[in-house]
């Protein structure tokens, strides 16, 4: 009896990442990364506005070569008996595409163009257009955003629309629609026609306002409400709306020949990042698992029985079978977190920089020496204060036009000190968002960290698990999303009969727990307080 074998295939923020896995046994055979060339140099962003563009043929260049590689580590045996392949994106980061499903920047006329290109999640040039969709909202008697948190966020499908509607004619005109790029992966690998894609209701719930409560997307009344563009754009919206462990079809025979593989491998519906990092860290009801990276995301599921037409307020969806299709997908998330750090470590090493000596050991080096004086600062020690709203706020209660602080500055107030003080604010914002969840009646019985700086931030990791007072277990593999994709790929491919069954066949485990330490309760509770407090100043200040 031969094994069968599936790929995983997780497209982040700076790279791509192919994973070959057994299904049977979850084992690892290979896993390669591509990084974005067009991304790392820079191009078709604009920091200081807030833009943040990525261009398809980075994604194509990356799913070639990855597979590519994973293949080539393995033998002609095991190529044969790769059953399906399984797919997750950032989110939400939609582009506009032609009649034929062609992302617009694939066209000549639109190649450099940045507004024809992915609109990254972490793109926040859409604030004006998402504060018109909230505005819209209260005018209609159904609260049409009750499965969003109550607010409809900049980093999400419908305001990145609008926003280039209202910014560039030329793309607007061109555009038959817009596709999550969790979408158009599995359309592109199978060839299908645009007005038989199959739309993940991953993305569309928590980001586009899908929801069975409307019977798919809110009434045209209420785009039109928003912008007549926007009711256009929904009148049209091809597909259907599928969880993501179905299957999409099989592998076209021009990508089945480019990549090497069998026209028989399944091509999986796709999954957002985030949750197909929650699947692969082996979540469970009420356990909330944490994707700590640049950002962070938050996700729980929830036995649809137990909210009983609940909605939960100021996070970012609640949305059956986002995650796992029994059950209803929860949420949250922080939209700085590693980020915050990388931007200090740049501040730092800005003459560095400048004379072009500023390289990843460098600010590896400095991120490590910062935690080891950090941890030297005794506890009750009088450092400034830090709210982490330096990208906006996601959750509790999004707000992208807020901005992060740093509070009781003083000429004693050191490099070390100061890092300490931006880790305990992004740790705070962690615990608003335990907060949240707990003071709607949604438990948390325990807490799951993968991502970078949950295998390689002790500091961080033991000030989150004192500050948060909650035991934090680290999952043991650095590949949770590329397996989670995969966990789909193989129900997909029916080798499991569900989700919940490819978790137990392959799942990797955990290598670690953070315990709280009691002794710092008292003086986390005094601070978070005073971060509480200081927060709802900040909202008062518009800068």
């Amino acid at each position: 009896m031969h094994s069968s074998y599936v790929i995983g295939v997780d497209f982040g923020t700076d790279s791509v990442r192919s994973l070959l896995l057994n299904t049977s046994t979850g084992a690892q055979l290979s896993s390669h990364t591509f990084f974005y060339p067009r991304w790392k140099a820079g191009l078709y962003c604009n920091r200081s506005a807030n833009q943040y563009r990525q261009h398809p043929l980075d994604y194509i260049e990356g799913l070639e070569h990855t597979i590519k590689a994973c293949l080539a580590d393995v033998s002609p045996e095991i190529r044969s008996q790769i059953k399906a392949i399984g797919i997750d994106t950032t989110g939400s980061t939609p582009c506009p595409v032609s009649a034929e499903g062609i992302p617009l920047a694939m066209l000549p006329a639109f190649a450099e163009n940045p507004n024809a290109m992915f609109i990254l999640w972490k793109d926040h040039t859409a604030l004006q257009a998402a504060e018109q969709i909230n505005a819209a909202s209260l005018r209609f008697p159904t609260n049409y955003l009750a499965y969003v948190g109550g607010a409809y966020s900049t980093e999400w499908f419908w305001a990145k629309m609008l926003h280039i509607s209202h910014t560039d004619h030329t793309v607007r005109d061109a555009a038959f629609t817009w596709l999550e790029h969790s979408d158009w992966m599995p359309m592109l690998l199978t060839g299908k026609k645009l007005q038989d894609v199959q739309r993940n209701i991953c993305a569309a719930g928590h980001k586009a306002l899908w929801s069975e409560a409307f019977n798919g997307f809110p009434p045209l009344a209420f785009f039109e409400a928003i912008d007549p563009h926007l009711k256009k754009m929904a009148a049209q919206m091809p597909g259907t709306f599928v969880t993501s462990e179905k299957s999409a079809g099989t592998i076209s025979p021009e990508w089945a020949a480019t990549l090497g593989l069998s026209t028989n491998v399944i091509v999986c519906n796709g999954i957002i990042d985030a949750h197909a990092g929650a699947i692969g860290a082996e979540l469970t009801p009420y356990h909330l698992v944490k994707i700590m990276g640049t950002s962070t995301c938050d996700i729980m599921v929830v036995p649809p029985q137990d909210l009983q037409g609940k909605n939960i307020n100021g996070i970012c969806g609640q949305v059956m079978g986002s995650v796992l299709p029994e059950f209803v997908g929860l949420e949250a998330g922080q939209s700085a977190f590693g980020d915050i750090f990388q931007w200090y470590v740049s501040l730092l090493t800005w003459s560095i920089q400048s004379t072009g000596g500023h390289s990843t050991d460098l600010s590896s080096q400095l991120l490590s020496a910062l935690a080891n004086e950090a941890a030297k600062i005794p506890g009750d020690a009088h450092t400034a204060l830090s709210i982490d709203w330096f990208n906006g706020r996601r959750t509790p209660n999004a707000n992208q036009s807020l901005h992060g602080a740093l509070l009781g500055l003083t000429l004693g107030s050191d490099a070390a000190s100061i890092f300490r003080s931006l880790a305990e604010g992004a740790c705070f914002g962690a615990r608003a968002i335990n907060d949240c969840f707990i003071s709607q009646g949604i438990p948390i019985h325990g807490i799951t960290a993968i991502g970078g700086i949950a295998k390689k931030s002790p500091y961080i990791m033991q000030m989150l698990a004192n500050i948060l007072q909650l035991p934090i277990r680290v999952h043991r593999s650095e590949n949770t999303c590329a397996i989670g994709a995969a966990m789909n790929a193989a129900t997909a491919a029916g080798i499991h009969p569900s989700v919940s069954d490819a978790i137990r066949a392959m799942g990797q485990g955990f290598e670690q727990t953070w315990q709280p330490d009691p002794a710092m309760q008292q003086s986390t509770d005094h601070r978070y307080k005073q971060y509480l407090q200081s927060g709802k100043y900040i909202e008062t200040v518009h800068l």
